[in-house]
């Protein structure tokens, strides 16, 4: 067999590379990380990897996790491996978390010790808790040091976290006890002692709390980062503000699936497929589709009323639309409210009592402007009817809207799985029975 011999690159190929590294050059981190998906996955592997080692991770890092899988199977293996082992214990885990299980116990076991170390430590917590995307890179301070050698242990670091505006402070046995700020820190005397440096009150969470309620923690606190400790007040790790962002970004994509009747993706919407899409939404457009049966079942059970009366026929899409809108606008300011904190099942009967005050005022306003219309074009007893069943209507959907939410949330099922379309499905039928049971009562004689 001949000898064969590698092929020098053309000029024209090295003139190639080196325009495509000046162009690479001149985008951020996160104009990289929004263009490599888009692009096939032999051009994502040959741009990513023209790019300087600490540039590359910090653009791998912003992708997600879907993209990382991708852009793993495009690289070689020693690539893979010194990106992963580069990686912070968190993002690392949260990437595992996603892979099937063969490739993410491979992938782990190629890791260096300490780091596989730490990557199981995370991966042991429940996924929805805060251990789970809390880092363990941490540079904890003992209460008893000086400003000075404080300063001196983090210069001196064999491996510096990146994330140092937050020092936990600890006791001898890693208990948390306080945290300093760092510019509090370089700024003080240098033998000013830390305890004299921590801030007066100090936020923390234990291993095991629900990550969105970090998270909120977080953004509501303005905090760079929050101590996690385990069940015996030891620091285990920080959440850092990056990271509960992305959380509370996840969280409110999930809720504005859901706002919708669909499925949340998990995953970039050009990244999914026809089929994902379609499956994604299958189930709750079905679900809604039987429970408009319900519309239908009651126009059935009234349709003696409306063959006596067809006018009545005319004003169901109104009564109908009236009574979802204002459901849904009710369940959208209480979902978004218990989302971020603002209320709470034991506030149920101030907001019952509040919202149905706001159905009576939108439903009298409708009913005044209304009811003098049509009575004016299809008689008194029509316009009447209409009128009462408008403030009937908003009012019992307004309060359907406001408590359904909070029942949800008491139970289990996520708030926004009560969202505007289910809220509306629900309001057409129960409107229906106020609109022809008003109509009876009025017009009983003439039926």
């Amino acid at each position: 067999m001949p000898n064969q011999t590698i092929q020098p690159i053309s000029p024209a190929a090295m003139d190639s590379l080196a325009a495509l590294r000046a162009d690479l050059a001149e985008a951020s981190v996160v104009e990289l990380a929004e263009e490599l998906p888009r692009m096939e996955l032999a051009d994502q592997a040959v741009r990513f990897r023209l790019l300087p080692k600490d540039r590359a991770l910090a653009v791998f890092e912003e992708l997600d996790t879907v993209h990382q899988q991708e852009l793993l199977d495009a690289l070689k293996t020693e690539t893979v491996r010194d990106l992963l082992d580069s990686m912070e214990a968190d993002d690392r885990a949260k990437l595992f978390d996603e892979m099937p299980a063969v490739v993410a116990t491979r992938l782990q076991e190629q890791l260096s010790p300490a780091e596989r170390r730490s990557t199981a430590q995370l991966l042991g917590y429940d996924p929805e808790s805060a251990g789970r995307i809390m880092t363990p890179d941490y540079v904890s301070l003992r209460a008893s040091m000086n400003a000075a050698a404080a300063i001196e242990r983090i210069r001196h670091l064999r491996s510096r976290p990146r994330h140092l505006d937050i020092l936990p402070v600890t006791d001898g046995h890693r208990k948390l006890i306080g945290t300093v700020a760092l510019p509090d820190l370089v700024a003080a005397d240098p033998d000013a002692i830390v305890a004299d440096l921590m801030a007066e009150d100090h936020h923390v969470v234990v291993t095991d709390t629900d990550q969105e309620e970090a998270a909120r923690l977080v953004q509501e606190a303005n905090l760079a980062a929050l101590p996690v400790v385990d069940h015996e007040d030891r620091l285990v790790g920080l959440i850092t503000f990056d990271d509960a962002m992305e959380i509370l970004e996840a969280e409110d994509t999930e809720d504005a699936a859901r706002y919708g009747s669909a499925e949340p993706l998990e995953r970039p919407y050009l990244s999914a497929g026809v089929f994902m899409l379609a499956r994604k939404r299958a189930f709750w457009l079905l679900i809604l589709a039987i429970a408009g049966t319900l519309t239908v079942s009651v126009l059935d059970h009234y349709e003696a009323e409306l063959s006596n009366a067809t006018v009545l026929a005319l004003f169901v899409p109104l009564l109908t639309g009236a009574g979802g809108n204002s459901g849904s606008q009710a369940s959208a300011m209480i979902i978004r409210a218990m989302a971020v904190g603002e209320v709470r099942f034991s506030d149920f009967f101030k907001i019952v009592w509040r919202e149905g005050r706001v159905g009576i005022l939108l439903g009298a306003m409708l009913g005044l402007i209304g009811g003098p219309v049509v009575g004016f074009m299809y008689g008194p007893k029509i316009g009447v009817i209409i009128a009462v069943t408008l403030l009937l209507i908003c009012t019992w959907s307004t309060l359907a809207g406001s408590f359904l939410p909070l029942v949800a949330k008491k139970v289990g099922v996520d708030p926004a799985v009560v969202s505007a379309p289910m809220i509306s499905t629900l309001c057409d039928a129960t409107g229906l029975i106020i609109y022809f049971s008003i109509a009876t009562l009025v017009l009983g004689p003439m039926m």
